[in-house]
């Protein structure tokens, strides 16, 4: 039994994403890592970072993206299918660069893969998330932030990364062309893991913050529409009062402790009970999402009401 991990990415360093931590936080239990490295910018040194860690399992592929042609964050499925095309694994484990999974969980990951690597029912595993925000002590769990996705997939040719690479569905004679199609798509037969994905995606400095979100629109929303969008935003992105958010009381993976010592932004973040920041509500923060997660949370013990599903559950590791 053997396993790929794979990942995909474009000015990742340069976006201050944990891309190092991400593949070293897997490495013990892969047997091979693939990233997709896209065309980036001069100022990116996101190759020199992946080599400095010098491992002979990690394969680069470099490419070059094309957000005119896959619009709407499709280009980001169209990468992570690249990577996932050149593994070789029985089963693949997918992480972007913003995910670390913690050295705890790597044991029940292995176990399964090889529990379950003669029943071909199973396509996939489901994992759960813990979505970091402003800072590494506070999280959000609110209406909105998805509480689980498929991160491990089986090497299968018409498994596929879809929508902006969220998740992954199975696709009998795709063509690759419109990865948001719901036509002739299936949900994976999944087993659902106590396992977590520590996402740190909204964890950077502010001005990377907001660098990171016009990066993102862009690839959704082209250029052109982007730039009108940003000419009266901040250079700085306001995180909002994380007063609000949950502390967390666990312990971060291992291999995130430099990142960690690098947070030098505190005096930026807002813990004042009262404060309001000035731009546009986020979803989390608007009355409809915070009327669905005191249901979720008081009622319904955890269950979100209308939340996003990609898969069938067919069996849990707990």
């Amino acid at each position: 039994m053997t396993i790929s991990g794979f990942t995909m990415g474009k000015n990742v360093s340069k976006l201050y994403y944990p891309i190092r931590e991400s593949i070293e936080s897997i490495l013990p239990i892969v047997d091979e890592f693939v990233i997709a490295l896209g065309d980036s910018d001069e100022d990116d040194n996101t190759e020199e970072i992946i080599k400095q860690i010098n491992s002979p399992k990690i394969k680069i592929i470099h490419t070059v993206w094309d957000i005119v042609k896959f619009p709407n964050g499709t280009e980001n499925a169209r990468q992570t299918n690249i990577a996932k095309e050149s593994c070789t694994g029985d089963w693949l484990l997918h992480l972007q660069a913003d995910e670390v999974i913690h050295e705890k969980y790597l044991d029940t990951i292995k176990n399964a893969c090889e529990k379950y690597i003669d029943n071909e029912r199973v396509e996939g595993f489901l994992f759960q998330y813990k979505h970091f925000f402003g800072d590494y002590n506070h999280f959000q769990n609110a209406h909105g932030w998805y509480p689980k996705e498929i991160r491990l997939i089986r090497n299968k040719p018409d498994i596929y990364s879809f929508r902006s690479a969220q998740s992954f569905k199975r696709v009998p004679d795709f063509d690759k062309k419109n990865f948001r199609q719901s036509h002739g798509t299936f949900p994976l037969n999944v087993i659902e893991l106590d396992a977590y994905i520590y996402h740190y995606g909204w964890v950077r400095p502010p001005e990377y913050m907001q660098k990171k979100t016009k990066s993102l629109d862009t690839i959704h929303k082209g250029k052109s529409k982007v730039a009108e969008i940003y000419k009266e935003k901040a250079p700085e992105f306001d995180y909002g009062n994380l007063s609000k958010l949950p502390v967390f009381e666990g312990t971060h993976p291992k291999v995130m402790e430099n990142k960690i010592k690098e947070f030098n932004w505190a005096d930026k973040l807002h813990y004042e009970k009262n404060y309001k920041p000035s731009r546009a509500k986020m979803k989390h923060e608007k009355f409809k999402s915070k009327l669905l997660t005191f249901i979720s949370k008081k009622i319904l013990g955890g269950k979100q009401l209308f939340g996003y599903t990609n898969w069938n559950i067919i069996g849990k590791e707990f």
